[in-house]
């Protein structure tokens, strides 16, 4: 796990890097045909036609890893058989075998490797890669894919590097401190597995130039000072203008300062303490 430099022989070149991949097994295997699902393009548009996710479209063609996020699989033994690039998310995926031959994809945590032996269930041991309910998981311990709701799989923490902390556990419910800052109360039967999401230096890469992000489905994003008044509230104005008014977006809905999360969401009220605050609100 690491980032990789080229030589400047093009301007894309001076800046680009990329993941160096050693984290990955065998790079010329395929794979597994069971679990993967077809994974149509839409650009952006609804079934409509309309879109209504602007700056999407292209790149190149992918096919979805069916990932086990429940892990429900309780008292069965299952071993690494290889550590996998997923196009479709940050984090490495590993491919697991069961005794009973059944084969699934899992989150790869840091230092999981070909032939480690993992389990799930109240029984299981709290090692990385192992899935336990959290009245079973010590308190101090990093876990990740972490569910919100018992049976439900794992919703919290997914993405590479990422992991929460569980700080206490009070009756039915357990404490957990995610990335964010956030402390959330979550039930104890709810299942997180054991460790740190693997490829942290996924954050580090640099892109390098602008076809890299079309090969990833992301086209220019343009702004909305630089339109016309008839396709965004922000545009028009003799010259280079600022705007003229708070920034919004297309629709006219303003884009910094407000809130996104509904009150009445479900889960909303499990928030102990909300998430911390960008760099821009800690200056007063």
């Amino acid at each position: 796990m690491g980032i990789r430099q080229f030589k400047p022989v093009t301007p894309g070149r001076r800046q680009m890097t990329v993941s160096d991949f050693k984290e990955i097994t065998d790079r010329k295997k395929k794979p597994e045909k069971s679990l993967l699902r077809p994974m149509p393009k839409k650009g952006g548009r609804n079934n409509q036609g309309v879109i209504t996710s602007r700056f999407r479209g292209g790149g190149h063609k992918q096919r979805y890893r069916l990932v086990d996020f429940k892990r429900r699989k309780d008292g069965i033994f299952a071993e690494v058989m290889s550590v996998e690039y997923d196009p479709n998310r940050s984090a490495r995926i590993a491919l697991i075998v069961y005794t009973d031959q059944t084969k699934a994809y899992i989150l790869a945590p840091q230092g999981m490797n070909r032939g480690d032996k993992i389990s799930s269930g109240d029984e299981a041991e709290p090692k990385p890669g192992n899935c336990l309910p959290l009245r079973k998981v010590p308190l101090g311990m990093s876990v990740h894919n972490i569910e919100l709701q018992p049976g439900r799989g794992g919703q919290l923490a997914r993405s590479a590097g990422c992991s929460g902390t569980l700080t206490a556990r009070e009756g039915k419910w357990a404490q957990v401190t995610l990335p964010s800052g956030e402390m959330r109360r979550v039930s104890s039967d709810c299942r997180a597995t054991i460790g740190v999401i693997g490829n942290a230096d996924h954050m580090n890469i640099s892109l390098g130039k602008a076809g890299r992000k079309r090969w990833l489905g992301r086209k220019p994003h343009n702004r909305g000072v630089s339109m016309n008044p008839v396709n965004h509230p922000m545009g028009g104005g003799e010259g280079r203008t600022a705007g003229g008014r708070h920034p919004c977006g297309p629709t006219g809905v303003l884009a910094k300062g407000g809130k996104t999360r509904k009150k009445k969401k479900p889960g909303t009220k499990s928030i102990i303490r909300r998430r911390r605050p960008g760099p821009r609100n800690t200056a007063n």
